[in-house]
């Protein structure tokens, strides 16, 4: 969701000549600076020439679709991973990544661990400016039905009056607005490590 919501931001804005989508399947959308590369994400390694850019990764999927943890680890984990890997190695400069709030290799929930791992895989390129989102539950229109995430971002939405102080970085946010401060914070292409919570995500996207 994130990645259609930033491909459309990236080309509606005039930043990049050319925007590389790497993708499974045609996307069925024409614009004259998008580059579509059909890949099989088993076989990243073999993808030669690989493309020297900014890159924005919002791979993603749930434990249920994907069907087992082990391929779970695979889409969230070594994909981004390789990406990264292959990019760096390429001599692109900035990664953008959308991981998930509460990320922490210590937790006990495996997702979590999950993205703490690749927050840490990707900051340990040799990018010059790394850029991490970590939205709580996303809004938006999904190709697919996730029935969990709708019903919590309902009760979310419901309750982010009350989620105030620390727990601000648990509001539910437009995957339209992360996809737009992830080409602000591109654009400004602050060196180092970064990682942006909700307030964060809105303060970006603002500067639009």
């Amino acid at each position: 969701m994130v990645g259609g919501q930033c491909l459309k931001t990236l080309l509606d804005g005039g930043a990049y000549e050319r925007v590389v989508a790497f993708t499974r399947r045609q996307l069925g959308q024409q614009h004259p600076r998008l580059v579509e590369t059909i890949v099989d994400f088993n076989k990243l390694e073999e993808l030669d020439p690989f493309p020297t850019a900014d890159v924005f990764c919002a791979l993603g999927t749930t434990i249920e679709k994907a069907g087992s943890q082990a391929d779970f680890l695979k889409v969230d984990f070594e994909y981004p991973r390789i990406v990264a890997e292959r990019a760096a190695a390429a001599g692109a400069t900035q990664f953008l990544l959308v991981s998930s709030v509460g990320a922490d290799p210590q937790s006990s929930n495996f997702y979590l661990r999950v993205k703490a791992q690749l927050e840490k895989a990707v900051t340990g390129r040799s990018f010059e400016s790394v850029h991490i989102f970590r939205p709580s539950f996303l809004i938006g229109s999904r190709q697919e039905f996730r029935l969990g995430e709708t019903l919590a971002v309902a009760a979310s939405r419901a309750v982010q009056f009350a989620l105030v102080g620390k727990l601000r970085k648990y509001r539910p946010v437009a995957a339209s607005t992360v996809a737009t401060a992830m080409a602000v914070a591109a654009r400004e292409a602050k060196p180092g490590r970064h990682i942006y919570h909700y307030d964060d995500i809105l303060s970006l996207a603002d500067q639009s």
